[in-house]
Parts: C-alpha cells; structure tokens; sequence
C-alpha cells in the first residue's frame, strides 16, 4: 500500500511520532472508498454502553449483533469501526484485517445517577487494543466536568502507552460539566476548546461535535467580538475548530449526533468539507436505519467528502 501525497502531507504534521503510530494511521487514512484523499468516514457503536441495548439497537434489530456493524463498515467502504472491547472481541477473529479498528476504552452509561460529576469507566486497555489488532484506541474527555482533570491524566498516561506500541490515539471531546448550560455544551467557543485541549493532550484523532453560534463564556465572547472571528455558518465554525486543532495540522472528525433526517446529515457533511474537517464519525444516523439505506447513505457522504455531491 503506498501512501498519496494528501496523506503523506498529514503524516508529516505528525513530527513527534513513531514509525508505528504513522503506520496505523496511514492504515486508517488509506483504508475504504475515501482511502488516499485525507477525509475520514468511520462507524462507531458504543451506543449500547452509553444509551442501553432497546434505545440503540430496536429501531434496526439487526445491530443487536456485532457482526452486523463490521459488515456494514467493511460493505460501506468506511475507513474503521470504532466499539468497545466486548463488541471489538466478538467479530475480531471473523474480520481480522478487513477493517482498521478503534478500541474504545472507557465508557459510561444512562443508570449512572444524575447528581454523580460526568465521568467516565475505564473498560479496556492498551493491551487489549494490540492484542486484537487494533489502529487506535477511543477515550472520551469531558472538557468542564469536576472529574475532567482526572481523565486527562488517564488518557495522557494511556496515550504514551499506546505510541510505545505503535498505537494511535482517538479522543473524543465532549463538553459537559457543571457549570456549562446546555446550549454551552455545543457553543463554538467551548468546541473550539474542545479540539485544542484533545490536541494539546496528544490525540492523533480528535472527534468534536459539530458547534452552533452560541457563545457560553463571557471572556471568550470578548475576544470573539473584538476579532471579529467568523463564526455565522456551520462551514466557518468548522473551519475555526480547525484552526484550534494545531492550524489543521491534526485530523478532525465530527459526531452524527442524535438521529436526524437524510438531508440534515448530508448538509452537515457538506459543512464539514467546506470547512476543512476531515470528515464523520457517524453512529445512529446510520445503524439505526435499514441496512440497504445506511448504505445508501454512508455511499452519498463518502461522494459529498469526495467533492461530487
């Protein structure tokens, strides 16, 4: 497999790394229908942990099963698929080498009682991800919360034990916390944190949720009028979220978010490409639909992201 010049480009940002990691991410950057253009579609289904089995997997019965989401992933033509350690170990020998894989490491789930801060459970470890063979491992920061400083130091300590190995690192960045409102958790300001701190802790991936125009904190909302910082569309608050992601020398992915209809998806990806993302990782908006028109649609953000739609 040789490397384009669009991911040899990508690779070179990357100046600290081992051989190994560079690897896994020429793997993942090379691999499916966007292989060699430098955007990224992946699948990922830790939905069950987070949500419950009824509210992930009834809307499509077929996703109870893990064999269900490798094979749509490879079928797609998507650049890896993203799970937990028990769902990762239930295909893992089925598809070995079909896919680049991303072992999601910690987790949380809907019975944890409110009034606790937002954590999260370490689930799986670094051994497990080069035991199954894995391109990455997935851990999720939550930027605000009272137990956010103690999740930094796990993935900090998780992330230098993967690069030893040769394993690259995906964190996803979720604002949450005790004194953001709800509308903050997805202010541009705050997902611009977001990126900065997932890349200033290392993360070789990020994965963000798309902004709005919202701004949550009094002194950033200063400076965002003072500058004037573009932030009236989707495409230039993904472009800014770039800017905060080391000026675009790190690879941005963006979270489906809740299900939505076909067209909101597709105008999402547009933004994202329009803005310089890297591209989706996109879990209910696809799995939760029959199989024949989750393929139609990962088939129609994989043309978007190819710059024919």
């Amino acid at each position: 497999m040789k490397a384009s010049r669009a991911v040899q480009k990508i690779l070179a940002n990357y100046e600290g790394e081992t051989p190994g990691v560079k690897a896994q991410l020429c793997r993942m950057l090379m691999a499916g229908k966007l292989g060699g253009t430098g955007k990224m579609v992946i699948l990922p289904v830790d939905q069950g942990f987070e949500h419950g089995p009824a509210r992930s997997f009834a809307p499509n019965p077929a996703g109870y099963d893990p064999h269900y989401h490798y094979q749509m992933a490879i079928d797609a033509g998507l650049n890896a698929y993203a799970a937990p350690l028990g769902m990762i170990e239930a295909g893992a020998d089925t598809f070995a080498g079909q896919i680049p894989t991303i072992l999601k490491v910690n987790s949380s789930n809907s019975l944890v009682p409110k009034s606790a801060p937002y954590d999260q459970a370490i689930t799986a470890s670094v051994e497990d991800a080069l035991r199954l063979g894995c391109s990455a491992i997935g851990f999720t920061i939550y930027p605000g919360s009272a137990a956010g400083l103690d999740m930094f130091e796990e993935i900090a300590e998780m992330r230098r034990e993967a690069a030893s190995l040769g394993i690259a690192t995906v964190i996803w960045s979720y604002p949450r916390g005790e004194d953001l409102s709800k509308a903050g958790e997805t202010a541009i300001d705050v997902g611009a944190y977001a990126a900065q701190i997932s890349a200033l802790l290392g993360a070789h991936i990020i994965k963000i949720k798309l902004s709005t125009d919202h701004l949550e904190q009094d002194e950033a909302r200063k400076v965002y009028e003072g500058q004037k910082i573009d932030v009236s569309t989707q495409a230039a608050r993904v472009a800014h979220c770039m800017q905060a992601a080391f000026g675009g020398r790190r690879i941005v992915v963006f979270s489906g978010g809740a299900a939505k209809g076909a067209d909101a998806v597709y105008d999402d990806a547009r933004a994202i490409r329009d803005g310089g993302g890297n591209g989706s990782i996109i879990g209910r908006n696809t799995f939760q639909r029959p199989r024949d028109e989750a393929l139609a649609m990962l088939a129609k953000l994989i043309e978007i992201y190819k710059g024919k739609d």
